[in-house]
Parts: C-alpha cells; sequence; structure tokens
C-alpha cells in the first residue's frame, strides 16, 4: 500500500497523492472508473425504485411512500458525502469494502421489508408499523452508502489522471446520470416484468459488487494492503453467495410469505402487469376471497357489498348498463338479474383479472358465468381515459366499482373532473352508483366523495351497509360507503320489488341512509385532479 504523505496543516486541502500504479493506460483507466460510476448509479436508482414499489404494495398510497424513500435518501447522501471525507485518504479499499455492504444491504432490502410485512403484520403494537419503520431504516441505510459511492469515486478518477476538479464533476455525474437513466427505464421495463420484485434487487445487488470489486481488485490493487487484498475478495464472494442462495429460494420464500399474509388456501397468485391478483378458498365449503394488491376486493360478504352498490341504481330505466372497474363480474352479476338489461359494458383496466373471471372455475360460478353471456362486454382500458371518448347519453345506469380513494392510483377517478365525465355519459333519467370506501374512521373522505358528486352537478344520497364477514388477513373495513347520484333530481332510494336479494332489504336501505347522514361532515370541499383531497 502506497504510504501516505505527512498531515497537512490545519485547514489546507489534503495532499495529493500522485498517480495510481495502474495495469492500463490513464485513458482506458479513467473510462473503467467512469463505466463503474454508471453501474453504481444504475444500480442505486434501481434499490431506490424497488423500495418504492414495494412500499406502495404492501402500504398502499404510493405518494406517500415514494415521498419518504426519496427524502430520506437524499437526506442520508448529503450525509454520507460528508462522511466521505475521512475515507478519502483510503479512497480503494473504502470503496470496495462500501461497494460489499452497498450490495448486501440494498439486495436484501426488497426480501427484508417483504418478511417483515408477511409475518409481523397481523401482530399489532409496534410490529403492526414494523414494515414502516423498515423502509426508513433502509432508505437511510442505502442513502448513506450511496451518497459516499460519489466522493470516493472522485478520488479514484484523479488518482488515474489528475485534472480540474470542474471537468472531473462533469465527467462522474454525467456518467452517474446516464447510469440512473438507464436503472430507472430498466427497473420497469425489464427487471420487474422478467425477473420480479425480490430476485431484481438480489440481481442488482450481485452486479453492485461484481462492479465494485472488479474496479478495486483490478484497477487500483496495488493500491491495496495485504489484508484488504484478501479480505475484500473474501466479503465480496459471501456476498454474492448469500444474493445467489436467496434468489436460488426466492419461489419457497414467496410462497411462504403469501401463505402467510392470505392463510393456507391459496389457489391462484399471479402478476397481471397491473397488479398482483391472489385467490383463495372456493373450495371444500371454504369461501372464495379474492384480493388485489393485497387488499381484499371479494370475500365471504360480497354479496351485500355488489347487492349494495348495483341494485339502488337499477330502480329505473336500466337497459344499458355501464360497469367502471368491476372486472372479476359480480356487479355485471347483479345487474343482470334485472329483466330488461340489453348491454353491460365493463371497462376494466386489469386484463388478466379479465381472464381469469372468464376461466377460473369457482370465480366463474361466483359471477354467473357473466362472461359467457352474449349481453355483456369487457373493454380493457383505463375508466378516466375510456369515458372521454364514450358517447354521450349512452347508458342509464353507471356502476363506479373501484378501489377505495385512499389508494392514490384511483384518486383520479374520484375526482370532479371523472365524474363530470361520468355525467356526460348518463342519458336523462340516468343514475349513477360510486363506491366511495369505509365511513366508519374516514368520514371526511367519505364526505368528500359525495360533495366532488355534487360539484360536478350531480344530486346525491349517501348510504352505509355493516360488514358482516370481515377479510381474514387484513384489517378490513367495519363498513362499506356509497353514493347514488343523478342530473336533475335527487334520485330515490328504492330497490326493485321484483328482484329478489339475498342481503339487502328496503328497510335496510333506508337505515343505511339514516346512518350515513349521522357521520356527515359539513363544507367538505370536493377533489379534482390537481387538488385530490383524500
Amino acid at each position: 500500500m502506497i504510504e501516505p504523505h505527512a498531515p497537512a496543516p490545519p485547514g489546507a486541502p489534503p495532499p495529493w497523492r500522485g498517480p495510481a500504479r495502474l495495469p492500463v493506460r490513464p485513458d482506458v483507466g479513467r473510462f473503467l472508473v467512469l463505466a463503474c460510476v454508471f453501474v453504481c448509479a444504475a444500480c442505486g436508482l434501481v434499490y431506490e425504485l424497488e423500495l418504492v414499489a414495494l412500499a406502495s404494495y404492501l402500504m398502499g398510497d404510493s405518494v406517500t411512500q415514494a415521498s419518504v424513500v426519496l427524502s430520506v435518501m437524499v437526506f442520508a447522501m448529503g450525509i454520507g458525502s460528508l462522511a466521505a471525507k475521512r475515507l478519502r485518504r483510503f479512497a480503494a479499499a473504502g470503496f470496495g469494502a462500501l461497494e460489499v455492504v452497498l450490495a448486501l444491504v440494498g439486495g436484501c432490502s426488497a426480501m427484508v421489508l417483504y418478511a417483515v410485512f408477511a409475518w409481523t403484520g397481523d401482530w399489532g403494537g409496534l410490529w403492526a408499523d414494523g414494515p414502516r419503520i423498515l423502509l426508513v431504516a433502509f432508505s437511510l441505510a442505502i442513502g448513506l452508502l450511496i451518497g459516499t459511492e460519489v466522493p470516493l469515486l472522485m478520488e479514484l478518477i484523479q488518482r488515474v489522471r489528475r485534472q480540474d476538479a470542474g471537468g472531473a464533476v462533469a465527467d462522474l455525474f454525467a456518467a452517474d446520470y446516464v447510469g440512473g437513466l438507464v436503472g430507472g427505464l430498466a427497473f420497469p421495463f425489464l427487471l420487474l416484468p422478467f425477473c420480479g420484485e425480490l430476485t431484481s434487487s438480489l440481481l442488482t445487488g450481485a452486479v453492485n459488487v461484481v462492479a465494485g470489486g472488479a474496479l478495486v481488485l483490478g484497477l487500483f490493487r496495488r493500491d491495496l494492503g495485504r489484508r484488504a487484498r484478501w479480505l475484500l475478495p473474501a466479503a465480496g464472494i459471501a456476498v454474492i453467495v448469500v444474493l445467489g442462495s436467496a434468489a436460488a429460494l426466492v419461489d419457497d420464500f414467496e410462497r411462504a410469505a403469501r401463505q402467510a399474509v392470505y392463510g393456507g388456501d391459496v389457489r391462484v397468485a399471479l402478476r397481471t402487469g397491473v397488479q398482483e391478483v391472489v385467490l383463495t378458498g372456493g373450495r371444500h365449503g371454504r369461501p372464495l376471497d379474492l384480493y388485489l394488491d393485497g387488499r381484499l376486493r371479494v370475500g365471504g360478504d360480497e354479496r351485500r357489498y355488489h347487492e349494495a352498490l348495483v341494485h339502488p341504481a337499477m330502480h329505473g330505466r336500466h337497459a344499458r348498463v355501464l360497469v367502471l372497474g368491476g372486472g372479476d363480474g359480480l356487479a355485471a352479476r347483479e345487474a343482470l338479474t334485472h329483466p330488461g338489461v340489453r348491454r353491460v359494458d365493463i371497462v376494466e383496466l386489469d386484463a388478466g383479472l379479465v381472464r381469469l373471471a372468464r376461466t377460473d372455475p369457482d370465480l366463474s360460478r361466483l359471477n354467473g358465468h357473466v362472461y359467457d353471456d352474449p349481453r355483456v362486454h369487457a373493454v380493457t382500458a383505463d375508466a378516466f381515459h375510456w369515458l372521454r371518448g364514450a358517447r354521450p347519453g349512452r347508458y342509464d345506469v353507471v356502476l363506479a366499482d373501484l378501489p377505495a380513494p385512499d389508494v392514490t392510483a384511483s384518486s383520479k377517478l374520484y375526482s370532479q373532473e371523472f365524474y363530470d365525465l361520468a355525467r356526460r355519459a348518463l342519458a336523462p333519467g340516468g343514475r349513477i352508483a360510486v363506491h366511495a370506501g369505509p365511513v366508519a374512521g374516514r368520514h371526511r373522505a367519505f364526505w368528500t366523495v359525495e360533495a366532488t358528486l355534487r360539484a360536478a352537478g350531480l344530486h346525491t344520497v349517501a348510504y352505509r351497509i355493516d360488514v358482516h364477514a370481515p377479510g381474514r388477513h387484513e384489517r378490513a373495513p367495519a363498513d362499506w360507503g356509497f353514493v347514488l347520484a343523478a342530473p336533475g333530481s335527487r334520485p330515490a332510494l328504492c330497490l326493485d320489488p321484483g328482484v329478489r336479494l339475498r342481503g339487502l332489504t328496503q328497510a335496510d336501505l333506508a337505515a343505511d341512509a339514516r346512518a350515513a347522514r349521522r357521520t356527515r361532515v359539513a363544507d367538505v370541499p370536493p377533489s379534482t385532479l390537481v387538488h385530490p383531497r383524500y
């Protein structure tokens, strides 16, 4: 190892130690350092996106999770840059050790986060917030390590060939930003669809440790002491073994974690490109549960939910029905129980969910094989954009069977602009029914939906129903809230007497409306695209 110069006077910049003794020409060495900067930047951005994606799936509210991850990581990167000052004299050994630790922490972060969510999610107390605490801890740790990279790489590139600071910074940041671009594009278009979330992070960690180790051991080996020359390769190989073993066990791990979250009777678990779809039960007398991104959408009480959503809106003319969402076919099933229905259009973003509702024996039996009915037509599209092109006045009934508005991705489907488009699609005398999320504990969000419908020129009546069979593996809501709306005049909250229902009566409906009115929050502003309020 090259001996450092004598200590500089207090306040003076550290002395330059002279060019490194490289096994290649300086221009080749400089290219290799910038290539390593490129790879490390790509890996760092993949770690960030991986944490954001997994946290959004596990905890919902993608805007909040992205804000937490990115803000904590940027803050930690600043602290890491300051901490790197003390490592500049040992830049090669420090960078090699840094990449080993970063590969281990970043590569295992997704698997550890998922494990904590799966096996501690129902414990309550501090463990209930375990995934959130761990998300912040990983963001902080990865940010610190990434922030320490840049000053050390700056020192290494100057050791290859001395140049002015401005030129070195420009070269380094150019490689860093291009690497970030490649990592940011590779994650959603290559890693996620072909490898999945867990394998992607493990593979990224392996690439990270190989790139860092190759640079230090191949280019700056002469700058390392005897101990570092065997410790760094040993540590790198150990990390690769850990990451490789974890990758080999990913499928078994996912199955075990999925059973911890959903129970032991998972029948179908697939990634559709839009969301994770899980089916449990449905055999041997067990109720069928459908989970979308970990949230229960169909459970033992699904008939009460779909009857409450659909049948009040079907009171009146109902020849043409539009279902927004509802790819499981259950809202369409209820609509088709009414005589006089000539057409039901289903606009569902997830073609995989529609395909499952057509082909899975238990789910298709539950929805009454609606997709075999010639009156049912399914379209794969975003509901907001599809409504913009819909013919005005086409539908007698619009049913918004969509995720609750507390999911950030669905907030635009509860905006004033969205309801303006839905109102335009209604025929004279038509009605729209909206699933507005739970009322208990979320009074303001529920009444924001109602206020937004009124802001779109619709007259409303709100109601709620109790959940009798909550999901076994989630914190199920105590109730479901709905809003029935119509242009022109306030709609009547009535059921057609000719249609027999299993879980809803006219008396129940009147009581549900009174219960909802008691929770009213006055003077709630509407939600818009540019000012979401959920």
